[in-house]
């Protein structure tokens, strides 16, 4: 097992590659975004939290583009429990990645968690799973910002990255949190 690795803002993010609901390989490598690829990690089709916020990002991702930033959710889910998350939750202009390996989970940063029978939707929570989490990467593969949970709630409201993300824009702001040895400033 391997353990949570923090990831430090203009730093290189791990690479990571996963099957999409529809068919193909969402590669992270391969993102060529004007200003930023939003990674947002999602627990699993077992999540009633994870339907709202998904499909309120759904409904945003015009204005995301519109900033330079493409999206995809992911999440360890198996292939036919993301389709249903797509389909279900009326995710259509969405990417959803699946079949997240826990080991590149905690190579984010992510939270892992164990399945504690059905949920309030009733729906059953697999035997393991990654909690949610936000990432920008900028196109040369460094992370800008990022936030892990390690509870499906309060999440990052998209309205209020999409008025961030106007400010960094617009003033050219840079990534925070890039010291990793205080003795060195």
């Amino acid at each position: 097992m391997s353990q949570l690795i923090p990831l430090y803002p203009r730093q290189p993010v791990p690479a990571i590659e996963v099957p999409v609901v529809g068919g193909g390989t969402w590669r992270l490598a391969e993102q060529q975004p004007e200003n930023f690829t939003m990674v947002v990690f999602y627990r699993g089709f077992h999540c009633p939290v994870c339907t709202k916020y998904l499909g309120d990002l759904n409904g945003k991702l015009d204005d995301f583009r519109q900033r330079g930033v493409e999206t995809v959710a992911i999440s360890s889910d198996s292939a036919e429990r993301a389709a249903q998350s797509k389909g279900k939750w009326r995710l259509d202009e969405l990417t959803v990645g699946y079949g997240l390996d826990l080991d590149a989970a905690r190579r984010w940063g992510l939270y892992v968690s164990g399945g504690r029978g059905k949920t309030s939707v009733g729906v059953e929570e697999p035997a393991l799973f990654s909690e949610p989490g936000l990432f920008l990467v900028r196109p040369g593969g460094e992370l800008y910002f990022s936030t892990v949970q390690t509870m499906p709630f309060a999440r990052p409201n998209f309205s209020e990255i999409l008025m961030a993300l106007d400010f960094v824009l617009k003033n050219d702001y840079p990534a925070r949190g890039e010291i990793l040895d205080h003795h060195s400033v």
